[in-house]
């Protein structure tokens, strides 16, 4: 059996911190070709390029990120056991690493996630939004535990991942509530014409709405279209227009954006998944959310 030389593995850890071996030298207190050599021995047993130039400093290829998020656990796991025989306290939480894409609501995703930092092992929430080709890239390359996501993994995306999902709710259109006065009556004959928001073309939300306006010969003014849907409920919020949200968050969108509800777009839905490496889901923090998600928000 082949075994990781751990003392490599320590030094890749300190140089991909620090984010060069120059600066490397001064925390591990040995000289750069010393460490370049340590480097380079990791390199070969491992059969992979870990680092590539980047200006002046180094940067980590795909290899070297999975890499070192392994190292980070293992180096961080040697800290905490040096303290618990030390006798002080350990309780790190356990890192988990989410990824939002940017057509998911900000009060979902708040939903979605938030039981996961109220389990009885204290979790670690890092979350980062970008769109899901960009985050599946990053959860094939296992620097994300889970993706959240408003459809499931693309046929087009050659990512091997798994959708599962989380829940469905209708949609309400929503406005400041002058506008909704005015436009409440005769609804949804009411809105031809009417100041519209909506998300941008292409968005599986806006196909839907798109359809459920031709299907009543409705032609709103669209004032904006909008990628960011909390930027959306915004300008609501100042009486631009009427603008699409969830059910599931009806009460939170009135009360943080002072919003009224004119109606629901019948018909209309939207579901949310999580997307994971894995075909059964195994993280306690994923398991938390899911349930959460389908006995509470979505119930």
């Amino acid at each position: 059996m082949e075994w990781l030389n751990y003392h490599h593995l320590y030094y890749f850890w300190v140089v991909a911190k620090q984010g060069s071996i120059a600066r490397a030298v001064d925390e591990l207190r040995l000289a750069q070709p010393t460490i370049s050599g340590q480097l380079k021995l990791l390199e070969d047993s491992l059969g992979e390029k870990l680092f590539t130039r980047a200006g002046r400093g180094l940067a980590l290829t795909e290899v070297g990120q999975l890499t070192y998020r392994y190292a980070d656990e293992i180096f961080s796991l040697g800290r905490e056991f040096q303290d618990v025989l030390k006798g002080r306290p350990a309780g790190r939480p356990v890192p988990f690493r989410v990824g939002v894409s940017d057509l998911v609501p900000k009060l979902i995703a708040y939903r979605i996630l938030q039981p996961a930092l109220t389990l009885g092992e204290p979790i670690q929430l890092i979350c980062r939004e970008d769109a899901p080709e960009v985050l599946l890239a990053e959860l094939s390359n296992h620097q994300l535990d889970l993706v959240l996501a408003d459809s499931p993994v693309p046929s087009s995306i050659r990512v091997k991942a798994y959708s599962h999902l989380l829940g469905s709710c209708g949609v309400l259109l929503f406005a400041a509530p002058k506008l909704a006065a005015k436009y409440r009556r005769g609804f949804p004959g009411s809105l031809d014409g009417a100041p519209f928001l909506l998300p941008m073309e292409g968005s599986t939300l806006r196909r839907a709405l798109d359809q459920w306006l031709d299907h009543y010969g409705v032609r709103p003014r669209i004032v904006g279209e909008f990628q960011d849907s909390a930027l959306l409920k915004t300008f609501g919020e100042a009486e631009a227009g009427i603008f699409p949200g969830p059910a599931a968050i009806e009460k939170e969108i009135r009360k943080h954006y002072g919003a009224a509800v004119l109606g629901p777009a019948g018909g209309v839905s939207e579901r949310f998944y999580a997307l994971s490496v894995e075909r059964k889901l195994k993280h306690p923090a994923v398991l938390a959310i899911s349930e959460a998600a389908r006995e509470t928000l979505f119930a």
